[in-house]
């Protein structure tokens, strides 16, 4: 996966509605249009939720009482620009209407 900066520069974080027709024709009906951007969806916040834990983790400090907490001032602005990120939702659905995402089927063979 490319940095996540660079994959979200000119998305616009709110939601718009969206003409379901052109959704809908890029697969063969809506429902699978949904789940291929909700597949993404879900990958894309596994993605960011594991880059920012990796981040946040270089500023980890175990202490043995819970009444030292320290600020650090570049753990804060990291997860302000992680709060502003678009919903991976908009960034799957703008995926999906650019043309970057595509369903395929497995073959597989059922046996009754």
């Amino acid at each position: 996966m490319a940095d996540i900066k660079t994959q979200v520069q000119g998305i616009d974080p709110n939601l718009r509605a969206q003409n379901l027709q052109d959704m809908s024709s890029r697969t063969t009906n809506i429902y699978e249009s949904i789940s291929v951007m909700e597949m993404r969806a879900r990958e894309l916040n596994t993605a960011i939720k594991h880059e920012l834990h990796g981040k946040l983790e270089e500023f980890a400090v175990t202490t043995d009482t819970i009444e030292e907490i320290q600020e650090n001032k570049e753990q804060i602005e990291i997860s302000k620009f992680y709060e502003k990120l678009p919903n991976p939702a908009v960034i799957a659905t703008n995926e999906f209407i650019e043309g970057r995402l595509k369903s395929n089927y497995k073959d597989e063979e059922f046996d009754f």
